[in-house]
């Protein structure tokens, strides 16, 4: 019995030992292939620095997208108002703000036999004297009974009316609105020897009154220029 149980003892040992070397071999292959704990905190410290970089370039481009906005906005702003103030240099928009009303009518003052009627009427260079007056003294928009005057508008006697704006026949009495500091607007009107003591020596009816708030129109129907062309630029 000893003699054939021999046999059966051999291989159950071979069969341990060939087990405890396979297990032995993968373990020794697994840790051939694990990347050694060094390697491995390096490239998490790599990783680490690939982030932080990443985020700092993203904060960088926050802050420049920011700058831009606000150099964008600030530059549409400006152009904003620049268009603002050329529509109303040209009298196509509309404004508000304080300055003068004056208001120009014919003499009241009884005429004696010979005496010329025609002196002691408004005419068209005495509203021109007045439109003067104002725009030397600052006037920053004026309209004559409601019509915005502009650059071309001219004002000229038709008759017992002023013809402005081409087409616009304005009858007495005649009233100036322009927007200004009222203070120096109405001085420059009562100039000693100026515009209203000259028109007052013939009687003709001169009222001026500071607004604290006038709105003037803009000009009606459409500018076109026919000659008149912007200089390209360069």
């Amino acid at each position: 019995m000893k003699i054939k149980q021999y046999p059966w003892g051999v291989a159950l040992v071979a069969l341990t030992l060939g087990l405890m070397l396979t297990v032995q071999y993968r373990s020794s292959k697994e840790i051939n292939e694990t990347p050694p704990i060094a390697r491995v905190q390096t490239l998490s410290n790599e990783i680490k620095e690939k982030q932080e970089g990443r985020n700092l370039l993203q904060k960088r481009a926050q802050q420049l997208r920011e700058r831009l906005d606000k150099k964008a906005a600030s530059q549409s702003e400006n152009l904003s108002e620049a268009m603002d103030t050329s529509r109303i240099i040209a009298g196509i928009q509309a404004v508000t703000g304080p300055g003068v009303e004056v208001t120009l009518n014919d003499s009241n003052v009884e005429l004696s036999q010979g005496q010329d009627p025609n002196l002691y009427v408004v005419h068209d260079e005495d509203v021109l004297k007045v439109l003067n007056e104002l725009k030397a003294a600052g006037a920053e928009a004026i309209s004559l009974n409601g019509i915005r005057l502009i650059a071309t508008s001219e004002i000229r006697c038709i008759g017992p009316t002023i013809l402005t704006n081409k087409n616009k026949r304005i009858p007495a009495p005649f009233t100036i609105a322009a927007i200004g500091n009222p203070q120096t607007l109405e001085k420059s009107l009562y100039l000693k020897g100026g515009v209203v003591e000259q028109l007052k020596f013939w009687g003709i009816q001169v009222q001026v009154h500071k607004k604290a708030n006038l709105e003037i129109l803009g000009c009606a129907g459409v500018i076109t220029l026919e000659y008149a062309q912007p200089v390209s630029e360069g």
